[in-house]
């Protein structure tokens, strides 16, 4: 039966048994017709082909030799590191601060950053191997990088020349460090597969979700018979624990509320401790002068900082921008579809794939469809089911980027930002001009139709059915210096983000996301909410700094009363003394997560364990993440009225005080002891550092979030939350603060490690150097890249 195939693919069985074949099997070829093509699930397997490894392959080399031009780009550049490894580059070029920064990140991050560029190529099974690499992922990965080369002659040239710089440094770096990087000795990159790493996907996680609920529901009831085809794109990252948010904070400060008179914008992440965030400021005079955060891979991706006349930071914020539409198959055409009245072809895409696995390669031949509207993720005799994305296949996210470091005031910088190439993001910005502003970014369609989510197809006849415009950047909720003289997000949506400016949710669309404050916005508020009529004390950089550690968790504000109440009535026969002994505890307790506080332990685990009586609900804005409906929880629960004062009150005193006695037996079984502080079973562990550590997650009410997973000893070590945070004033020169609680290297030997690490934990900074002169009076080492 493989037989046509074999003459199809003859010409690339007769080369495989070598090394630089077997890379040239990985290039596109044309589609056979449908009939030799036997389909398992959307896959074809050629014979299996099972060869002897021959070492690294070596495809793709359409990227330029290192060679005379690394030369030049080094001659250009200055790389000048501070005390703590922070690299400040100095370039005559764009092509040359690209090509530094492309040689820092692989100085400190080393293999990873050459594993990405891997991966956006679609080549991570044949070169990282079937455990490490993801058959799915290289072919969603190859539809990107098709996009990333026919697109990158569109980018301004200087977006171009960064990312041909960042790749020249890898290919230099490989060069150098063979011995380091053996599964990528002799691997070229170019710019092209550098910005295939910043070409937006579509929502493959929404089309898992999609393909799993329709067979789920298909296996209920067989009312789908016939072929399927299915594509569900890469398996999803698992759900994070309870309690972990992927979220940011983030502050804007007017003048009127500074002690310098000047703006301050603070930033601060929650990401986990392996996101990789890296810091560093790009100098090229009479061009760009930026210090801030990049991210690990490439020149770009998600990017917050400042240059010297304004600046801006991102949170998630999740809006809705993904349709799965159901098309009708034409029955008179095959692979056809009906639209318009119209029949309408789908497009088959083939692409091999090489998967390196028990030291024998094999090729693996996938086909997926494609529509005008979006991949095909599903398919039946009665149903074609399209997944539509807002911004699939958006190729200057980096441009966009680019002009945001370039601006030098507000209208440039919004003109950036009306690319909407970045297609979502709350982003909160600050300038020397003394504005702040917020944006509720997002690359929004405007829906003809209720939203369907994606458990729910949209029946789509005509155009009219489908959406094809997005809503333009400046009719996003926004605010611009508003009353009270503060902006703030902690991932909850826009309506309350100044709460002299509240937006209704009648005056936006129906899908826009509901209002929600959590605790954690709760605190933000308290810490910086200011009345327009107040005159509340200013603020100095300092005290931002410190306001942005606080560990106060507001959850205890809320329910603490009601429980310690519940307890005394039970302990008022004097039988139950060591209940009382804790209620005592959590009486004296100053409600923080504190390194050195005993009762946070306590109460942290108490609620757990009340949470686990409550009556469970799926992810909702009700639920406010703790999987519990809030009538189950709270006497009253969040409500839009009283947004700062709710949720309140314990909803089942008795389930509480059995719940202090389970915490209590746990925590003391665990951990021997009850009473512990928190930071004695709260770690921030690196290297041969351990030490104790305040802050708490998100869902109680901390301010500073950390999450936290159990350690083989028992304890607790720092998984992510805080790490990368900065707060800038923008006065004539931006004075500024950071810290990377992680270090600028993630190499074990490296002094840059570690070293931030104590700063981080005693809520301390570094302050940064921005004008030459501070630069050069902070530089350690200084040299020039591409040399041993």
């Amino acid at each position: 039966m493989f037989s046509p195939k074999i003459s199809l693919f003859g010409e690339i069985l007769r080369r495989a048994p070598t090394a630089d074949s077997l890379a040239n099997a990985m290039m596109p070829v044309p589609a056979p017709p449908r009939r030799f093509l036997p389909r398992l699930c959307g896959t074809v397997l050629l014979p299996l082909l099972l060869l002897p490894a021959q070492g690294p392959l070596h495809g793709h080399t359409s990227a330029p030799a290192a060679g005379p031009e690394w030369e030049v780009l080094s001659s250009q550049v200055e790389i000048r590191r501070d005390a703590f490894g922070v690299p400040h580059i100095h370039a005559e070029t764009v092509r040359a601060a690209g090509f530094a920064l492309g040689w820092v990140q692989l100085e400190d991050y080393g293999e990873r950053v050459v594993e990405g560029l891997i991966r956006a190529r679609g080549e991570s099974a044949m070169i990282l191997g079937a455990d490490e690499g993801s058959v799915q992922g290289d072919v969603r990965a190859r539809r990107d990088h098709a996009r990333a080369l026919e697109t990158f002659h569109r980018l301004d040239p200087a977006v171009r020349d960064m990312y041909h710089g960042f790749a020249l440094a890898v290919n230099r770096y490989l060069e150098l460090h063979p011995d380091e990087l053996p599964r990528a000795a002799g691997l070229r990159f170019s710019g092209h597969d550098v910005l295939a790493r910043d070409v937006v996907s579509p929502s493959w996680a929404a089309a898992n979700r999609f393909v799993s609920a329709l067979e789920e529901r298909r296996g209920e009831a067989s009312r789908l018979t016939g072929p399927e085809y299915a594509f569900r794109g890469p398996e999803p990252p698992p759900a994070l624990p309870r309690g972990w948010e992927e979220g940011s904070n983030t502050w804007a400060l007017a003048p009127s509320r500074t002690a310098s008179g000047h703006a301050i914008l603070m930033r601060n992440p929650h990401l986990s401790w392996t996101a990789g965030y890296y810091e560093a400021q790009l100098r090229v005079p009479g061009v760009v002068h930026f210090h801030g955060d990049f991210r690990i891979g490439g020149p770009f991706g998600i990017i917050g900082g400042f240059n010297q006349r304004l600046g801006w930071s991102t949170t998630n914020n999740g809006p809705d921008l993904t349709e799965i539409y159901a098309l009708s198959p034409d029955p008179d055409r095959a692979d056809h579809y009906l639209l318009d009245g119209a029949s309408h072809p789908l497009r088959l895409q083939v692409t091999p794939v090489t998967v390196h696995e028990d030291d024998q390669y094999r090729v693996e031949v996938h086909e997926t469809w494609e529509t005008a509207l979006g991949p095909v993720i599903h398919r039946t005799d009665q149903r074609i089911y399209v997944l539509r994305s807002a911004g699939d296949g958006e190729f200057r996210l980096g441009e966009q980027f680019y002009r945001m470091m370039t601006a030098h005031d507000l209208d440039q910088w919004k003109e950036a930002m009306r690319m909407q190439a970045r297609i979502q993001s709350n982003i909160i910005y600050a300038d020397a001009d003394g504005n702040i502003f917020y944006v509720w970014n997002a690359r929004h369609p405007v829906r003809p139709h209720p939203a369907g989510g994606d458990t729910v197809a949209v029946e789509a006849r005509s155009s009219d059915d489908v959406w094809t415009r997005i809503i333009p950047f400046d009719s996003l909720p926004q605010l611009l210096n508003p009353p009270g003289g503060y902006l703030r997000n902690e991932n909850d949506p826009f309506h309350h983000t100044n709460l002299n400016a509240v937006t209704e949710a009648d005056e936006v669309p129906p899908d826009f996301p509901e209002p929600r404050v959590r605790l954690r916005s709760q605190r933000s508020l308290e810490l910086i909410h200011a009345e327009p009529h107040e005159t509340p004390s200013p603020l100095s950089l300092e005290e931002v700094w410190e306001l942005k550690h606080d560990a106060r968790i507001t959850l205890a504000d809320r329910v603490l009363d009601d429980l310690l109440a519940a307890v005394r009535t039970a302990v008022a026969d004097g039988t139950r003394g060591e209940l009382a002994a804790a209620a005592d505890l959590l009486e004296d307790w100053d409600r923080t997560a504190s390194a050195r506080q005993a009762g946070a332990l306590l109460f942290a685990e108490w609620w757990d364990a009340y949470l686990e009586g409550a009556e469970s609900a799926p992810a909702s804005p009700e639920s406010a993440g703790f999987g519990a409906t809030p009538e189950s929880l709270f006497v009253q629960p969040w409500s839009q009225e009283r947004p700062m004062e709710t949720p309140r009150g314990l909803a089942n005193p008795q389930r509480g005080v059995d719940a202090l006695e389970e915490a209590m037996r746990a925590t003391a079984e665990r951990w021997s002891d009850w009473r512990l502080p928190w930071g004695e079973v709260h770690r921030a562990r690196r290297g041969d550092l351990d030490l104790p550590v305040s802050g708490c997650d998100g869902l109680l009410g901390c301010f500073r979030v950390l999450w936290f997973t159990d350690d083989d000893d028992g304890l607790r070590r720092i998984r992510g939350g805080d790490g990368w945070v900065f707060a800038v004033e923008f006065g004539q020169v931006p004075r500024a603060f950071t810290i990377l609680a992680y270090g600028q290297s993630d190499r074990e030997d490296s002094p840059h490690h570690t070293d931030q690490l104590p700063l981080f934990v005693d809520g301390h900074r570094k302050e940064v150097s921005f004008t030459p002169e501070a630069v050069d009076a902070a530089t350690e080492r200084g040299y020039r890249p591409g040399h041993r």
